[in-house]
C-alpha cells in the first residue's frame, strides 16, 4: 500500500476502452497511473479504475485472463474502485437489459443499472450535469451508449442525476461509479474525488 514517500498509485484495468485517457487524467493530478492486465498487478496499486468500453467484451476478457476472482475480491475487501461506464456496469449488483448469457458482476455496489439505458451508440449525447458536491456545481458528461442506475440501496450516495429520474453518478463507501466519461473531458474534479478516497482509505 501506500507510504509517504511516493506518489499515490493508481491501476486503470487495460483490457479494452478507454484506460489511456484515465491515466493520462490521474498523471496530470499528480499521482502515478499503472495499466492492469494481471491478477499480480493489482497488488501495486492504492486505488482501480475499471475504464468505459464495452461491458460485455470486458467481462469475457477478465473471464478468459484469471481476472474476475482477483477483482471481485479487490471489491469485497473494501478497496477503492471507480467504474465509469462499462466499469460501473461490472460494479453493480444488479443489472438488467444485457445480452443472452449476461456477463460476469463483480458486485460490491447496490444498484441496479439498466445496460442500455440511453440508447444505442448513434443516441451518445453531451449535456451539464448538476454536481452538487463540486464547486461550482455544473459539469460536462459525455454519454457515449451509456448505461444509467435506475434503483439504489441504503446506503448509496447520490451524486448526479437526469430526468426519468435516472441516477448516473454514485458513491458508496469506497465505491465511486459514473455512467459517462470525465476523462474525455477537461474537468478532473471527478479524478481529483477519486484520489481523496483513496487517500482516505489509506489513513483508515
Amino acid at each position: 500500500m501506500n507510504g509517504t514517500s511516493r506518489p499515490l498509485r493508481i491501476g486503470v484495468l487495460a483490457l479494452q476502452g478507454a484506460f489511456l485517457e484515465h491515466s493520462l487524467m490521474v498523471r496530470r493530478l499528480g499521482a502515478e497511473p499503472s495499466e492492469v492486465r494481471r491478477p499480480e498487478q493489482l497488488e501495486a496499486v492504492d486505488g482501480l479504475i475499471l475504464p468505459g468500453g464495452e461491458s460485455t467484451t470486458m467481462g469475457l476478457v477478465a473471464e478468459r485472463w484469471g481476472l474476475v476472482e482477483p477483482l471481485r475480491a479487490w471489491v469485497h475487501s473494501g478497496r477503492p474502485i471507480w467504474g465509469t461506464c462499462a466499469g460501473m456496469i461490472l460494479l453493480a449488483n444488479r443489472a438488467t437489459g444485457q445480452k443472452e448469457g449476461g456477463q460476469p458482476l463483480l458486485g460490491g455496489l447496490d444498484v441496479t443499472v439498466n445496460r442500455n439505458y440511453f440508447g444505442r451508440q448513434v443516441d451518445s449525447f453531451e449535456t451539464v450535469l448538476e454536481v452538487p458536491i463540486f464547486d461550482p456545481p455544473q459539469s460536462p458528461g459525455i454519454f457515449i451508449r451509456a448505461p444509467g442506475i435506475t434503483q439504489i440501496g441504503p446506503e448509496v450516495e447520490p451524486l448526479a442525476a437526469l430526468p426519468g429520474p435516472v441516477y448516473v453518478a454514485v458513491r458508496q463507501g469506497p465505491i465511486l461509479a459514473t455512467a459517462f466519461h470525465p476523462e474525455l473531458t477537461s474537468d478532473t474534479r471527478w479524478h481529483a474525488l477519486f484520489l481523496q478516497m483513496v487517500r482516505a482509505a489509506e489513513t483508515v
